[in-house]
């Protein structure tokens, strides 16, 4: 799909096209979750949460061109059945404690937060931008590409770092590889079912290959 004959315009950006394959990645990593044990899923967490954060801190906002942001496609089921799939895979380990929430100045105990709810916000402002890209209309993925970047300095870009905070815990722990946790049985979305213009099941790209 990418290559030099594609149109001038920063959404076919070098930098651009790594941060919509990285985000690609991601998506259908959180969706499929489950496939994998606990484990797993820590240990891949922390090996692309990383990498998307380093692709996307080095984007430049870009200007936008309607000014009324963009669509949004995740529904509630969406968003719940990425989040429930890491509730179960995480059990307690789901919850740390928060130290950078704006009320802990006001509060006299630890406020509690969730890595599952973190990952699942993370996944929402993704997937809406990739959804919008895909529709290959430039003014859309331009605009799509201005909300996301937008989102990642004022929220999401801290939820990242948090739950990576606290999977470098799980993953580094003693404990960890001691005992695999079984996946949650349930519905799984298909592979091919999310961006899958950028994916072959018989050739991986680079990035799918560091999460094996």
């Amino acid at each position: 799909m990418f290559n030099e004959e594609l149109p001038d315009h920063v959404v076919y950006s070098p930098p651009v096209i790594d941060f919509v394959t990285v985000v690609a990645e991601t998506c259908l990593f959180l969706e499929n979750a489950s496939e994998g044990g606990r484990d797993e899923f820590i240990d891949k967490s922390v090996k692309i949460l990383p990498l998307l954060y380093l692709k996307t801190s080095l984007l430049k906002v870009p200007e936008p061109v309607f000014g009324d942001g963009a669509e949004r496609f995740v529904t509630e089921e969406d968003y719940l059945f990425v989040k429930e799939q890491m509730e179960q895979l995480l059990g307690v380990d789901d919850t740390y404690l928060e130290v950078f929430h704006p009320d802990m100045a006001l509060s006299d105990t630890p406020i509690a937060a969730f890595v599952s709810e973190n990952m699942a916000d993370i996944y929402q402002e993704l997937k809406d931008f990739a959804a919008n890209y895909q529709t290959a209309d430039t003014d859309v993925m331009n605009d799509a590409l201005v909300v996301c970047l937008e989102a990642f300095a004022e929220h999401w870009g801290q939820k990242l770092l948090n739950a990576l905070r606290a999977l470098h815990a799980l993953r580094y722990s003693d404990s960890f590889g001691e005992e695999e946790t079984e996946a949650p049985q349930g519905a799984k979305l298909n592979r091919n079912a999310f961006l899958g213009f950028l994916h072959d099941d018989e050739e991986k790209n680079e990035y799918g290959k560091l999460l094996d």
